[in-house]
């Protein structure tokens, strides 16, 4: 894929924008992370060029003028809340996120506890926190938030919180996800700052939208698909209209809450500094976009991935029919349908063909490879080998792994572990691969293209395994699959 963004130039302009932004406000910058600090592959799919850890990498540029804060809220620990993407829950995400922050030499002054009411799991975490000497604060809910502005900005609102005691010109605020309380975490630091005579101020760092790209530019309609079961909308900001007669892009959490940080604001200073919730940003991302086609393009694809994934959640009842009917409102505004996926194309027409379930592979330079169903193989530990041996040069009619070793694989996987599909998954295939590659040089060629499948695009006509899906995952490709199931033949949803 052509490279769209510029990571060095962000990289650059970026630091240097914040540190501005703390200069604006004399002694402390209080700065809301949105989105992932680092593995930002949603990004770096929409953007290319852009590298995953590029926020960390331009936070660690500014090192010495930093430290971080973790939220993490009471409610989400009692629900033992999980990330989806990781499979672990909020509490342990919080320890290695600071674990990751302090391995690369950032420092991590705190954690804070929000929505905190007496909850039991929550005293248990902080107790665990205070035995591995990390500082722990409760912040308490606030009846009425945030709308109860009058309540919100007194002794009994956020003075009621625990002050947070930091030591360096910009506190970064950021959390295992969204709805942990990183904004109101905030500005209750700036209530407490601004009672102990210190000028802080408040910014926020989002990554998307982009502000100054149009509204239905594919790169912000691709943000609206990966958030659309939290129901995000894209809106031009009508306070920065307003106050500038510029058009901007923000999203509509940032614009209805803007009045009542006005108050909040103007309660705290006296007065509000930003004149609307684009000011409030400051991503440079999109003074970086060097070649807007390649991005454009970027985007259009991933907004059919995430119609996909949708599909694919729909069918196991973690997905409604509005997310889905959201994405395809979105697929209509960039004016692309699933076709427009080349994989998604070769594998339904060679599924066509053959009746069984197949999967086909775009290579990083262009190549399409396809595979089906066989009586040893699942179509996916089918398809990786198809791939490999391609890139290694490799003749199609060579067999790396004979009949004769997978059949005792398959005879122990239904005789002794009772399982019900003798063929082979990614995972065993790519086992026997390394055994064999011991002896054999073409399994030894072949298994040394494995990194060159990063970045490469699959589909599938039936639903992956678990299995599969982690070992695409963890090879760096991104896959996509018909929402069938090897029992259901028709779609789901």
């Amino acid at each position: 894929m052509k490279t769209g963004f510029d990571n060095d130039k962000y990289l650059k302009i970026q630091s240097e924008h914040i540190k501005e932004r703390i200069a604006k406000f004399g002694d402390k910058l209080y700065l809301e992370f949105g989105g992932k600090l680092f593995d930002d592959y949603h990004a770096s799919r929409v953007l290319p060029g852009f590298q995953p850890d590029s926020k960390l990498k331009m936070l660690m540029q500014l090192a010495d003028y930093a430290e971080i804060v973790i939220v993490i809220s009471a409610v989400d620990i009692e629900k033992n809340k999980v990330r989806g993407d990781l499979g672990i829950t909020y509490d342990k995400d919080v320890l290695r996120l600071r674990d990751e922050f302090q391995n690369r030499g950032l420092m991590v002054g705190s954690v804070v506890i929000t929505h905190y009411k007496g909850q039991e799991a929550a005293k248990a975490f902080r107790s665990r926190l205070k035995k591995m000497n990390i500082k722990t604060y409760y912040h308490y809910t606030i009846e009425g938030y945030p709308t109860n502005v009058a309540l919100i900005d007194s002794d009994e609102g956020y003075g009621k919180n625990d002050y947070i005691e930091t030591t360096r010109p910009l506190v970064v605020v950021t959390a295992p996800g969204p709805g942990s309380g990183k904004m109101a975490t905030c500005l209750s630091q700036l209530y407490h700052e601004n009672k102990r005579g210190i000028k802080a101020g408040y910014a926020k760092f989002e990554t998307f939208p982009i502000w100054n790209l149009p509204l239905k530019h594919p790169v912000n309609l691709a943000y609206e698909a990966a958030t659309a079961d939290l129901n995000d909308v894209n809106m031009i900001d009508p306070f920065h209209l307003d106050a500038y007669g510029q058009t901007t892009v923000n999203y509509n959490r940032d614009i209805e809450i803007f009045p009542v940080l006005n108050a909040i604001f103007e309660g705290i200073y006296g007065e509000n500094p930003y004149k609307s919730p684009t000011d409030m940003g400051v991503n440079m991302a999109g003074y970086c976009i060097v070649d807007d086609e390649a991005c454009c393009f970027a985007s259009k694809q991933e907004i059919i991935r995430r119609y996909y994934n949708t599909l694919n959640l729909l069918a196991e009842g973690k997905a409604t029919e509005d997310e889905v009917n959201k994405i395809e409102l979105l697929m209509k505004q960039a004016k692309i349908t699933t076709e427009d996926r080349k994989v998604t194309v070769a594998a339904k027409e060679r599924g066509a063909k053959s009746g069984l379930p197949c999967s086909a592979m775009e290579l990083n330079d262009g190549t399409i490879v396809t595979s089906e169903t066989s009586d040893l193989l699942g179509t996916s530990a089918a398809l990786i080998i198809h791939a490999i041996k391609h890139l290694a040069g490799i003749d199609h009619s060579v067999k790396l792994i004979p009949a004769r070793m997978i059949e005792p694989i398959q005879n122990m996987k239904v005789s002794y572990l009772r399982g019900k599909n003798p063929r082979l998954h990614t995972d065993e295939v790519l086992v026997a691969l390394a055994m064999l590659s011991l002896s054999d040089e073409n399994c030894k060629k072949a298994l040394e293209h494995l990194p060159d499948l990063a970045g490469c695009q699959v589909h599938t006509t039936v639903m992956l395994s678990e299995v599969d899906r982690k070992i695409f995952k963890k090879l760096g490709v991104d896959v996509t699959s018909e929402p069938v199931t090897k029992k259901n033949k028709s779609l789901i949803g």
